[in-house]
């Protein structure tokens, strides 16, 4: 049998002066000083026909002198006398409140001089408008933390409609490094999804960069959760477990075997492969990787060439030479830049156009593409073998996390561009395999700075936050500083987060919505605490989420500290157990002995992507016939030297 909820008690009167009036927006209410009442708190105000819910956004004290010198004169100006006065000073506690809701809605009208309660759990529902989409057969409401005043603790929930779309989409975080738990938060937030995410609304995956030392290398990884935060998962109705799918992708270091990643453990090897990328997979985004002056019309037209009848397709030209080119690699691109440039040469002063394209336009390109190998050395490769995300075969709650806090900036871009641009494509075509992707980067502040060149990153991300939702491509960023981001790409999110808060960050006119007792408790937030502001919340709402099931990243690296760098042989063993573990060292070693490190990298790639039943036997077949050493090579085509004549004066 279910025992009805007792009445709320109440807890202080609306009041309303000339000088302080009611408004349908806002309203006084006073309080007696022991009432559990605080900055944040929901209350209810009941009058005869009208509910009204508000939560207090400031407070004051007072009592019934008029300046403070009344005080010092009553005292005989000692401070400890203050407890010798026959009476004690009443004090009035004055509560500000910022409505939430009416109930009716129409007429809206001024906040009456009713009775005042902290909100009840049901209370809470109706005040954020969570019973339009938390509640029924068809909810699509999303745990996001716990709201607590006054002994409840009520679960809030967000809108799926408004955080992954249609309706609206996207989440931005914002707080001081260290304090404001920004991964921590969406680390919890991702699990809750997953975990609630309804099934009338299809299938959810999500792709995380991780730009920052091991923030997000543990992922699958579980913890133990304290009591406390245990109680908060029940109470929202998760279970606190670690992400059951992760894949990681991370680039070689430049000596191509050793991965550039925290994640090398060999316990840890098992869902970690290499990022590894060819020209195709790079010349489609040259804008990125070239300097912006340099992407001028005439070197965008001989790159759409490049990409359209050179790279991956036989081309003949019997100018250039007999036999057709079939560029797949870098390696062969140079080869036909070369051809083009012997062929200008022979020509003389005449040769200064190939095909409409200019040798300057034409030796620019191959300039910086020709050196891409070099600055993003071990994410791209010369020999054209690549190692991509699972496009097309992204599972239901999946996590795709690709590592490049080890990458220069040039390479993060490209990163970056790449696999935004590639997830909108699939998703425009629908064979991605799910349909909805939560894309996660933190340190915004670098990819969409608001000052600064106009760069393709930034561009990119705004078209994400702008129209990314109508194909379920949804961003979750985090930074230090909401105000030095792009206003447009923060605008755009239906959500925003706000962990603890830096004073002089505060104090910026976009905080100034804000009243300064909120701005204050913004500002010295504990960890795990948080204010959302969401669309279906009409003022900002502060809630407690519990800490996420999963290792930090500096627990990871004290429970499984990253291996040291390998020899070549022995880093190529390594990767080839993470497949079997019974392959040893010894029987590569042999394997790859004498063999051109190129060759290998291509046999290494060729297995991991096929993942064989027997690896071994699969690498070797990669491998092919064993090339013998190539003798010294011989001097051809020159006369020895006759031994001087004995009586030769000039012989020496």
């Amino acid at each position: 049998m279910t025992h009805p909820e007792p009445a709320p008690a109440t807890i202080g009167r609306v009041v309303a002066t000339e000088l302080k009036p009611s408004t349908p927006h806002q309203f006084h209410f006073w309080t007696a000083r022991e009432s559990p009442v605080g900055i944040g708190a929901i209350v209810r105000v009941d009058a005869p026909g009208r509910t009204v819910f508000g939560i207090v956004t400031d407070a004051a004290a007072y009592s019934d002198l008029q300046t403070p010198m009344h005080a010092v004169l009553g005292a005989d100006g000692d401070p400890a006398a203050v407890a010798t006065e026959p009476s004690e000073r009443p004090e009035v506690r004055l509560f500000l409140a910022s409505v939430l809701r009416q109930m009716p809605e129409e007429p809206l009208q001024p906040v009456p001089l009713g009775t005042v309660q902290l909100a009840s759990d049901a209370d809470v529902v109706l005040a954020l408008r969570m019973e339009t989409f938390a509640v029924g057969e068809r909810a699509t409401g999303i745990p996001v933390g716990v709201y607590a005043a006054g002994g409840h603790a009520s679960p809030v929930y967000l809108d799926c409609d408004f955080l992954l779309g249609p309706e609206a989409a996207h989440l931005n975080i914002s707080g001081v490094s260290g304090l404001a738990t920004k991964t921590s938060a969406v680390e919890f937030l991702l699990s809750s999804i997953f975990q609630t995410f309804p099934a009338h609304k299809g299938s959810v995956a999500a792709v995380c960069f991780n730009v920052k030392g091991p923030d997000l290398c543990f992922l699958d990884q579980g913890t133990s959760v304290p009591d406390g935060d245990r109680a908060l998962y029940d109470r929202m109705g998760l279970r606190p477990e670690p992400f059951s799918s992760v894949r990681y992708f991370a680039p070689h270091k430049p000596d191509g075997v050793n991965l550039n990643t925290l994640r090398t453990n060999e316990a840890l090897s098992a869902n970690t492969e290499p990022l590894v990328w060819g020209l195709r997979e790079v010349l489609d985004f040259a804008e990125v990787v070239m300097n912006r002056d340099d992407v001028d019309a005439k070197a965008d037209a001989f790159i759409g060439f490049l990409a359209e009848r050179i790279v991956g397709r036989e081309y003949q030209d019997e100018m250039l030479r007999g036999k057709p080119f079939f560029v797949q690699s870098f390696a062969d691109l140079e080869e036909f830049f070369r051809a083009i440039f012997d062929f200008m040469e022979a020509l003389g002063k005449g040769g200064e156009v190939w095909r409409t394209h200019h040798l300057a336009t034409i030796r620019k390109v191959r300039n910086r593409l020709g050196n891409i190998g070099t600055r993003s050395r071990g994410l791209v490769t010369d020999d054209g073998t690549a190692n991509d995300l699972p496009w097309g075969s992204f599972t239901d709650r999946s996590v795709q996390v690709i590592d490049v806090a080890g990458l220069d900036p040039l390479a993060q871009d490209l990163v970056f561009a790449r696999v935004v641009s590639k997830l909108r494509e699939h998703l425009e075509r629908r064979d991605l395999g799910v349909d909805h992707v939560v894309v996660f980067v933190d340190e915004l502040n670098k990819y969409a700075p608001a000052d600064g060149p106009e760069t393709y990153v930034r561009k990119m991300l705004l078209d994400l936050s702008e129209r990314g939702r109508y194909l379920g491509l949804v961003l979750f960023s985090a930074q230090q500083f909401r105000s030095q981001v792009q206003r447009r790409v923060v605008g755009n999110a239906g959500t925003s987060v706000y962990g603890r808060m830096d004073m002089d960050e505060l104090a910026t006119p976009g905080y100034a919505t804000l009243s300064p007792a909120t701005r204050i408790k913004l500002g010295t937030l504990p960890k795990g605490e948080l204010m959302l502001r969401h669309p279906h919340f009409t003022q900002p709402i502060f809630v407690r989420f519990p800490r996420p099931a999963v290792m930090t990243g500096r627990e990871g690296v004290e429970r499984f500290p990253p291996a040291a760098d390998l020899g070549f042989a022995d880093a190529v063993a390594r990767q080839l157990r993470s497949l079997d573990r019974r392959i040893g060292t010894d029987h590569v070693r042999a394997l790859v002995e004498g063999r051109r490190d190129d060759d290998v990298r291509r046999a290494l790639s060729a297995t991991r992507r096929a993942r064989p039943d027997d690896p071994a036997a699969y690498f070797a077949a990669a491998l092919g016939r064993r090339v013998a050493p190539e003798a010294p090579a011989q001097r051809r085509g020159v006369t020895p030297l006759r031994r001087p004549a004995p009586d030769d004066p000039y012989a020496f």
